[in-house]
C-alpha cells in the first residue's frame, strides 16, 4: 500500500530558496530531456529572488521527517502588454516533484498566480509547453486555458547573441 502524500503548503520563495528551486530546475531539465541545459546556480536563484528584480516565485513544501522540504515551484517574471497597455505575468517554469504530482499542487499553484495576477491588475499569465508534454497540454486546458497556435517561438542565445550585440551602434 502506498503512503498517501502529505499536504502541500505554498508560501512565496525568498532569496534563502535559492538551492531548492537550483535542485528542482534541474530536475525540470531532465524531465525536459534537456539536462545539461540548466545551468543555472543557487547563487544565480538567490540574486534573482532579491527584492525589486521583478522576478517572483511560489514555492510548495512538505513536511518530511519533521522538516519542510521544498518539493514544486512556480517561477514568474513580470511583462508588458503594448496592446493591453498592462504589465502581465510570464510563468517560465512550473514543476512538482513526480511524487507530489495529481494532489493539487498544481492547481494551487495556478490558483495563487491567479490571484497576484488580479491583486496586481495583470491583464495576462501567460507560459509555454513542449509540444510532446501531453498531460501538461491536459491539464492546462483543464484550467482554461488556450494554446496560441498562431506565433511560433524564436529564440537569439549564446554565441549568436553575443555576436548580434557586438555589432550593435552605440545609441546615446
Amino acid at each position: 500500500m502506498t503512503s498517501p502524500t502529505p499536504r502541500a503548503t505554498l508560501r512565496t520563495a525568498t532569496p534563502e530558496d535559492g538551492a531548492a528551486i537550483a535542485g528542482l530546475v534541474r530536475e525540470l531539465a531532465e524531465y525536459e530531456r534537456e539536462p545539461d541545459a540548466a545551468q543555472a546556480t543557487a547563487e544565480d536563484f538567490t540574486r534573482a529572488l532579491q527584492p525589486g528584480t521583478g522576478i517572483g516565485c511560489v514555492v510548495a513544501e512538505v513536511e518530511v521527517d519533521g522538516r519542510p522540504e521544498v518539493v514544486g515551484m512556480a517561477l514568474w517574471y513580470t511583462t508588458f502588454s503594448t496592446w493591453l497597455g498592462r504589465q502581465g505575468m510570464w510563468l517560465e517554469d512550473l514543476y512538482v516533484r513526480p511524487e507530489h504530482r495529481r494532489g493539487g499542487i498544481g492547481s494551487a499553484f495556478f490558483a495563487e498566480l491567479g490571484r497576484i495576477c488580479t491583486q496586481r491588475g495583470f491583464g495576462r499569465l501567460e507560459f509555454w509547453v513542449l509540444d510532446w508534454n501531453s498531460p501538461a497540454h491536459a491539464f492546462y486546458q483543464a484550467l482554461g486555458a488556450r494554446p496560441e497556435d498562431d506565433w511560433t517561438v524564436w529564440r537569439l542565445d549564446g554565441e549568436r547573441l553575443t555576436t548580434l550585440g557586438g555589432d550593435a551602434p552605440i545609441v546615446t
